[in-house]
């Protein structure tokens, strides 16, 4: 096992400094911005295609000086280092972490573990194109030679969570004629609803679940061969053993390395396509678990995709720290959440198709730094993770905003938009993706400068509400713009985010890529099971109240 040290950040200096600062922290974005003209210039990073103003954060030299001097005394670089190299800094697994592996050049290798890495990954996605290629050309075809129209992914987490979210956000270039709908929750209205108005003969499954074994993805994938099967059978087809084995073999893959499992299902092994222990699922779209987004919009759709990951990826390994966008905005989180009091971080696209980012980041940032021990065992005695949240601009102003700018509770955010519009609609002679970027700003702008009473009253506001209508400003945001959103910019705000957890957790010395906290509530609805089914001795060994309420649901239940 590799020797991680875990540092207590608070017996660092720096933590120490930082301390100090914040109780002594009187922040004046006005009077900053007023004093400094080239504040937003001095503010502004670019990262790849991504261009991030952090000028109304909450900072300035003297800050930004110390939470440096906390990622070098709390080794978060020569973490960085030695996850890029492949040493196994997931201390609880003893694996390594290597989910910037699935989109590194074909040209590099990187053994791990007695494996190239980088060969291994190129492998499966030859594999993974190949049928892409095929399914898209129509060469693929199902048990009555029709073409695949719709793919039907079954996963949960990291295999329905990424996929979903990464087709929702680049349907402009999703292949006319091909449709993606996603299973999860093991509450059968979902299989119900996903599946209703498919016509068999034209649909492809993708079961994706590493060991073939999580509960809600086996289930649905049952549930789902089960509506497959007896809708061919209505149509004649597939009427026996034979017939059944072929339809499945044709409509269903997996995205699996238990290949054994897999033949048991009904797939053929041939059509699984693997991944490796160094993948978290909440890393994993950029892997096989990304079949379905490949077929969506192709392989060199998906290139463009990992080219994207990889352009950031290149920026977290090499800028310079007070550059390194990653680094810097991990940091300011650790600011605000260790020194400022922040519990909560928004995420606000402004860009309707990146309507499930802000879930997708929910998985990646809480169940990666959710922790209350560090990498040794040791409680923590400090705060980590935050509670991700958002929803797409300009439906949250009219829903939270309210909260951000005039609650008790100080909400950093970061906004997210682009320049170019999928849809260049205009509502009469008006730009109506201009309308749309103006509210973008706005709400930046107030949430930095708020408004004072002054101006409030120079409004002719009467004196009974001028209090209520103050907004206090210096509520921190960062603005994240670029050209547009395509699969490249896509895997960049992925890989961003990526490498902002890992800043959090390696300041914090948790393990940011294990996950037994998913496990205990698994493993109770297991022995819970049989008491909702009706076995009496089951029931007579739960805690009052869960057989109290198995009760009412027993005695509900038409």
């Amino acid at each position: 096992m590799t020797d991680i040290p875990a540092i207590d950040p608070m017996t660092t200096p720096a933590w120490e400094a930082l301390d100090a600062r914040a109780d002594a922290f009187d922040p004046d974005l006005r009077a900053w911005f007023a004093a400094d003209p080239k504040r937003a210039a001095t503010w502004t990073r670019d990262a790849a295609d991504l261009h991030v103003d952090l000028s109304k954060n909450l900072i300035d030299e003297d800050v930004l000086a110390e939470l440096l001097a906390l990622a070098e005394q709390t080794g978060v670089l020569d973490l960085r280092d030695r996850m890029l190299a492949g040493e196994h800094i997931n201390v609880t697994e003893d694996r390594a972490v290597l989910h910037t592996a699935l989109r590194r050049s074909a040209e590099d290798s990187l053994e791990v573990d007695g494996q190239d890495a980088i060969a291994d990954v190129h492998e499966v996605l030859a594999k993974v194109y190949d049928f892409a290629d095929r399914v898209r050309s129509g060469e693929w075809t199902g048990i009555t030679g029709k073409p695949v129209e719709t793919i039907v992914n079954v996963g949960i987490g990291g295999s329905d969570l990424g996929p979903v979210m990464a087709y929702e956000a680049l349907k402009p270039f999703v292949r006319e004629g091909l449709e993606c709908r996603f299973i999860s929750n093991i509450d059968p209205t979902d299989a119900g609803e996903t599946t209703k108005g498919l016509d068999p003969e034209t649909t492809l499954v993708i079961v994706a679940s590493k060991t073939f074994t999580t509960l809600e993805t086996i289930t649905n994938a049952k549930v789902v061969r089960e509506w497959f099967l007896g809708a061919l059978r209505e149509r004649g087809l597939a009427t026996d053993e034979a017939g059944e084995k072929e339809a499945i073999a044709k409509h269903f893959v997996a995205v699996s390395t238990a290949l054994d499992k897999v033949a048991e299902f009904g797939i053929d092994p041939n059509n699984a396509f693997g991944f490796w222990s160094w993948v978290g699922g909440r890393y994993s779209v950029d892997s096989a678990v990304g079949t379905s987004l490949a077929l969506a919009i192709g392989p060199d759709g998906f290139e463009d995709f990992l080219a994207g990951f990889r352009a950031m990826d290149e920026h977290f390994a090499t800028a310079a720290p007070s550059d390194n966008v990653p680094l810097l905005m991990g940091l300011l989180n650790v600011w605000y959440s260790n020194f400022l009091g922040a519990d909560t971080h928004a995420v606000l696209p402004y860009s309707q198709y990146l309507h499930r980012f802000p879930a997708y980041l929910q998985q990646l940032t809480m169940e990666s730094n959710g922790k209350s021990v560090r990498r040794d065992g040791a409680p923590v005695t400090y705060d980590t993770g935050e509670v991700f949240w958002g929803e797409p601009g300009t439906n949250g102003q009219h829903a939270f905003y309210q909260l951000i700018h005039q609650g008790t509770r100080m909400v950093p955010a970061d906004f997210i938009a682009f320049a170019n519009p999928a849809w260049p609609f205009k509502e009469g002679e008006k730009d109506m993706h201009e309308l749309f970027l103006s509210n973008f700003l706005a709400q930046t702008k107030a949430l930095a400068f708020g408004k004072t009473s002054e101006e409030v009253r120079a409004e002719g506001t009467p004196e009974h509400i001028v209090s209520a209508r103050v907004f206090t400003g210096n509520r921190p945001t960062t603005s994240i713009m670029a050209p547009s959103l395509t699969p490249r910019v896509l895997g960049e705000l992925i890989a961003l985010y990526e490498h902002i957890t890992f800043v959090q957790g390696a300041v914090w010395g948790i393990d940011s890529f294990d996950q037994w906290g998913v496990e205990l509530g698994k493993v109770l609805a297991l022995q819970i099971l049989p008491a909702i089914e009706g076995d009496a001795d089951a029931l007579a060994g739960q805690d009052q109240s869960t057989k109290a309420l198995i009760e009412y649901y027993r005695a509900n239940r038409d």
